[in-house]
């Protein structure tokens, strides 16, 4: 059975990225650490080439190539959250760990990869049969950096 596996490209932090991910979300787990087996010339035998990990379940490769690509918001992990307390421990914990705020629920982490804590009740609002609360859903997720669940639920509610 063929499987996809996403590689991720970091400057040299691969492994400190796959165990952070591993420390802060569930079903995440740093696989196997390929480390070099010899001086290179950006690096020294014994550093870490490559990792596999697995995000939220997802098969992973961090490739450690360099500064020469940079990760964009063009990439996300979307993260789906059933509460506020849920929402807060994700984004706090890559905010905090050397993050960035952006709107709508993205955030970066250190690394720059981009993640979108996604309330549940936020899909769902988004998805409301009536045009109406939709609009005001969007209204207020457009005002947020983290989403705010009981905002959201206001807004749906008019």
């Amino acid at each position: 059975m063929t499987q996809a596996t996403l590689c991720l490209w970091y400057e040299g932090e691969a492994e400190a990225a796959a165990r952070f991910y591993a420390a802060t979300f569930p079903d995440t787990a740093v696989r196997s650490v390929h480390r070099a087996p010899g001086d290179y010339p950006d690096g020294k035998e014994g550093d870490a080439l490559m990792v596999e990990f697995t995000v939220l379940g997802f098969p992973c490769i961090g490739l450690n190539g360099g500064p020469q690509f940079k990760h964009t918001e063009a990439f996300s992990f979307q993260v789906s959250t059933d509460s506020q307390e849920e929402t807060d421990r994700y984004w706090d914990a890559i905010v905090s760990n050397g993050g960035a705020e952006s709107q709508c629920g993205w955030c970066r982490d250190r690394w720059g990869i981009s993640w979108q804590i996604t309330p549940r009740a936020l899909t769902q609002g988004m998805s409301d049969a009536d045009p109406a609360a939709r609009k005001r859903v969007f209204q207020a997720m457009m005002t947020m950096k983290k989403i705010d669940i009981a905002a959201i639920e206001a807004a749906r509610r008019g």
